[in-house]
């Protein structure tokens, strides 16, 4: 039996840029992935069997699902062979913005390919499984658009306290609901290897789907402003579509500090600290 880590993303930035002829949506963004993770255990099997685990476990398909599919596409593609027992206990919120299901599928992958996969197989995967499969490849990443996605070095550690208002938002629906596009300026923020200066133009992004899922949720917008007032945090925003928010703090005493505050304002809240990979 082997047991793997599956991390969870943030979007820094996310600007949806327009509607593809696919149905899908291009996007351009800012994505980092932190240490909050799903446990992956993988054993032999006589047949592909998934099973769940975890606070978050109730809101997932059994049957169907990103590993089962995963699978299917792998053996497809004659990179397994055997079939396999998978126990995924989920530590990251489901339908929240962190993609954990897309870093099932991506974990998964690197697992069996003991490497990143090619631009063929992750065509496959990421039809199939989602688009922001690529994201989960590089710990930090700026995509320009669905195709176009540059790994950067990690010239510094962000410390997040995030928060799922225990609301779900289906990708899907949410980016349906979107009838304005933005234009990209193609600023890359990674660059910048003072934190300083980094924090200040990180600030004045912006997540796209965010006012969208505010005027859905209002607890999401009333979130966002009280994480914001928190002390030390740089800003405050909402990953993917939502609904998890996030406050990105100067450091992790003041993220914990942040985060008694919070589950003392919002007991029913799931939260945690966290930090880039």
């Amino acid at each position: 039996m082997k047991i793997i880590k599956s991390y969870a993303k943030i979007n820094l930035t996310l600007k949806v840029l327009k509607k593809l002829k696919n149905g899908m949506h291009d996007i351009e963004s800012h994505a980092c992935l932190i240490d909050l993770h799903d446990q992956i255990e993988i054993k032999k099997n006589k047949k592909d069997r998934v099973i769940f685990t975890g606070k978050f476990k109730k809101e997932i398909n059994q049957r169907k699902n990103s590993i089962l599919d995963t699978l299917k596409i792998l053996r497809e593609n004659n990179i397994i062979n055997y079939f396999y027992k998978i126990v995924v206990r989920k530590n990251i919120p489901v339908f929240s913005g962190l993609g954990g299901g897309t870093a099932n599928s991506v974990s998964l992958t690197k697992y069996f390919i003991k490497n990143n996969p090619n631009e063929f197989l992750v065509r496959k995967l990421e039809k199939k499984i989602g688009s922001d499969f690529r994201l989960f490849l590089n710990s930090f990443s700026f995509q320009k658009n669905l195709k176009k996605i540059q790994g950067r070095k990690k010239f510094f550690t962000l410390h997040f306290l995030v928060v799922y208002p225990m609301i779900n938002c289906r990708t899907k629906h949410i980016y349906s609901l979107v009838k304005k596009f933005s234009f990209s300026k193609k600023k890359h923020y990674f660059t910048n290897k003072k934190i300083n200066f980094f924090f200040k133009e990180i600030k004045s992004g912006k997540n796209d789907l965010q006012q969208i899922v505010e005027k859905k949720h209002f607890q999401v917008g009333e979130l966002i402003n009280y994480l914001k007032n928190q002390k030390d945090c740089v800003f405050s925003r909402m990953t993917g579509s939502g609904s998890v928010s996030y406050g990105l703090f100067k450091s992790k005493k003041m993220a914990n500090i942040a985060k008694k505050k919070i589950k003392k304002k919002y007991p029913n809240y799931w939260c945690a600290t966290t930090k880039t990979i």
